[in-house]
């Protein structure tokens, strides 16, 4: 995989708008990080270390949403410096919690939360790294899940793609053998539309699934809202259910269906 002449290929591990959280995630692989320290060289980690080495890289990692125009400048200039480029995590892969300010109007939200709006550069839109570069792969999930980005490095060094599961958090549910919390209790949940990673975490102590992991494969949002309705959830609640840590995903984004009307027997 090495394009850089060296005996090992090169990691960089890079920061956009976000709470650090998947990068903490790979630091918290501990065991496994030797492992990967052993067949990577980590050039570019400012979480893990100052010391750095100038690119190009092997391999990047990208944690974080475009919020500033150096934001759209920085990620091109290391677009050209990876060989390979992944984002990780809600905020790189669909422009995080954020992203909510992409529904409102930024001036009046930097009025509201700064004494002097004035000092604050940002655009009006947190967006995913994809909207600005090509990207490699995507791993979702906030934060990720430790064993998806071990398979993530593993695939690279051994120059396949990821295997990563497409399936919904349903499947995962299943495989714990847990109840449906929304057939079971009536409990709000995106599990049949949230792509796998986080093991059914929340419905395994009788939540619902607050959609983590962003949009499955073959999410169909239009039945996801008609079953939620069905257990009387409001559209209002219904929207801001979907407009939480992957708030500017495709299909998540869009507006809630309208509803159809009601069938009246004569």
């Amino acid at each position: 995989m090495t394009g850089t002449g060296r005996s090992k290929p090169s990691l960089a591990v890079w920061k956009f708008a976000s709470c650090d959280g998947c990068q903490l995630t790979l630091l918290n692989c501990e065991d496994e990080l030797l492992a990967v320290a052993d067949r990577l060289d980590i050039d570019y980690f400012l979480e893990l270390s100052s010391a750095t080495v100038a690119g190009p890289y092997d391999l990047s990692l990208v944690e974080g949403s475009i919020t500033t125009a150096h934001d759209i400048e920085r990620i091109a200039e290391i677009r050209r410096q990876s060989a390979h480029l992944v984002t990780i995590g809600a905020c790189a892969t669909a422009g995080g919690i954020q992203a909510l300010r992409n529904f409102g109007n930024v001036d009046e939200l930097l009025r509201i939360v700064y004494a002097t709006p004035s000092y604050i550069s940002t655009l009006d839109t947190s967006t995913p790294i994809s909207s600005h570069v090509e990207v490699d792969y995507e791993l979702r999930g906030c934060p990720i899940d430790r064993g998806q980005l071990l398979e993530v490095i593993s695939s690279y060094l051994n120059g396949r793609r990821p295997n990563i599961a497409a399936h919904s958090v349903c499947i995962e549910c299943k495989q714990r053998g847990n109840p449906c919390v929304l057939v079971a209790h009536r409990t709000p949940c995106l599990g049949p539309i949230t792509h796998a990673g986080c093991g059914a975490l929340c419905p395994s102590y009788n939540r619902g699934c607050y959609g983590c992991f962003g949009p499955s494969e073959t999410a169909d949002v239009g039945a996801m809202v008609t079953a939620l309705r069905a257990v009387d959830l409001p559209d209002s609640d219904i929207e801001r259910l979907l407009h939480t840590f992957n708030a500017w995903a495709e299909p998540f984004r869009g507006p809630v269906p309208v509803a159809a009307p009601t069938r009246r027997t004569p």
